[in-house]
């Protein structure tokens, strides 16, 4: 078929004769309708009866195959034009194509990477290729084996996003997900992590997941990727979440944590949770951070807690991101990420956590984390409108008898302060 050469201007004139043709024949099949179908009454005799019913019959015949033909070549034109129009995508696609080898060649010769193009996707266990050197996403990593962790996501070059981490193998022997690529030196997001393997079989422990890509100046944070799951028949730890990238270095948002994998307990053997991965800051000028993965609870004697990850705070404008929720009973962790300085809503904490404050100028706190079960009883604070205009956060409920949270106090010009917390 590469020796195949298709001239489509002459395939477009003929499906255009061909029409012409057809509206000939349906002219002549209605000049045709009545001399054909229009038979003087029979006489009385049976000979003449019998002959105008002949010729009845013949003219109905002739009138289903007269349009029984105007349909075959209504479909043949209009398969014709179909083939026309196919021929000439297929050709404009290979003139692409060839200006993008030509493009390209000079810079695969001294770089092993094309000047404008997508990376492609990484083989198991193998990274994805570098996208263009100017304009390109990179290719996502290949997923894990069973000896080799998911595959780093290719990076991009100038304008373009990274590739996501190839996620890692479940089964007797998990494997972590790879890490995200770097977004475009100018503008791109970073790739998300891949999720980390699941135990099955004799394996007890769930595989972390992947981190998030960097972006460049302008992008998002790519995402962390969640924990494997602990073994859920013979018992074992989830693994961890990873974390979210910061957002670009002047603006976009921060990449989520993953959240950590499942634990399960089966007779004498236990599994402590996953933990949650932290989110990333945002960018310098604006962007708010991402939110603190979820931790999640150890299960069976003696295991304990995953730690939640923290929220990612913002820099000059921007909102702050949530913590994570289920961690051990630690102010370390499941931290509200901070608002913007100037402009911002403070992040919520997680369970128990204090909400954090919002903006100088213009701002709501966050709220209050609620107890939780292994984690805290009492309630979190909610965050205070420190500036002019802005609500008070919202107190966090207790559980088991613990104390409830405060709300936070509302903005110097306008606003409300945030409920205290209820004890359930």
């Amino acid at each position: 078929m590469s020796f195949v050469i298709a001239a489509t201007e002459y395939v477009s004139a003929a499906a255009s004769d061909l029409a012409s043709i057809g509206s000939t024949i349906s002219a002549a099949n209605a000049a045709a309708a009545f001399p054909t179908s229009a038979v003087l009454p029979a006489g009385a005799d049976d000979v003449s009866a019998s002959i105008a019913a002949l010729f009845g019959a013949h003219a109905k015949a002739y009138q289903a195959m007269s349009a029984q033909a105007a349909t075959f070549h209504s479909q043949f034109v209009q398969l014709m034009n179909g083939g026309a129009g196919q021929y000439l995508s297929a050709e404009a696609a290979n003139a692409e194509q060839a200006m993008l080898n030509a493009v390209n060649a000079p810079t695969l010769a001294l770089a092993n990477r094309p000047l404008i193009g997508n990376g492609t996707p990484g083989a198991p266990g193998q990274p994805g290729t570098d996208g263009g050197i100017l304009i390109g996403n990179g290719g996502n990593g290949g997923p894990g084996t069973a000896t080799l962790d998911g595959g780093r996501g290719g990076d991009a070059g100038l304008w373009g996003n990274g590739g996501n981490g190839g996620p890692g193998f479940s089964g007797t022997t998990p494997t972590a997900g790879g890490n995200g690529g770097s977004g475009g030196l100018l503008h791109g997001r970073g790739g998300n992590g891949g999720a980390g393997g699941n135990a099955t079989g004799v394996a007890f422990d769930g595989a972390s997941g992947g981190d998030g890509g960097v972006p460049g100046l302008f992008g998002r944070g790519g995402n962390g990727g969640a924990g494997g799951n602990g073994n859920n028949l013979g018992g074992g730890s989830g693994g961890d979440g990873g974390a979210g990238s910061d957002g670009g270095t002047l603006f976009g948002r921060g990449g989520d944590g993953g959240n950590g994998g499942l634990a399960f307990a089966t007779g004498l053997i236990s599994g402590d949770g996953g933990n949650g991965g932290n989110g990333g800051g945002g960018g310098l000028l604006a962007g708010s951070g991402g939110n603190g993965g979820n931790a999640t609870l150890g299960m069976g004697t003696g295991s304990q807690n995953g730690v939640a990850g923290n929220g990612g705070s913002a820099q000059f404008v921007g909102n702050g991101g949530n913590g994570g929720l289920n961690g051990l009973s630690d102010p370390l962790f499941g931290q509200a990420g901070k608002a913007g300085m100037f402009i911002g809503n403070g992040g919520s904490g997680g369970s128990g956590q204090n909400g954090a404050d919002g903006g100088l100028v213009l701002g709501s706190g966050g709220n209050g984390g609620a107890g939780a079960a292994g984690a805290s009883d009492d309630g979190g604070d909610g965050g205070n409108a420190v500036g002019l205009v802005g609500n008070g956060g919202k107190g966090g409920n207790s559980v088991n008898n613990g104390t409830p949270g405060t709300g936070g106090v509302a903005g110097l010009l306008l606003g409300n302060s945030g409920a205290n917390g209820v004890s359930t």
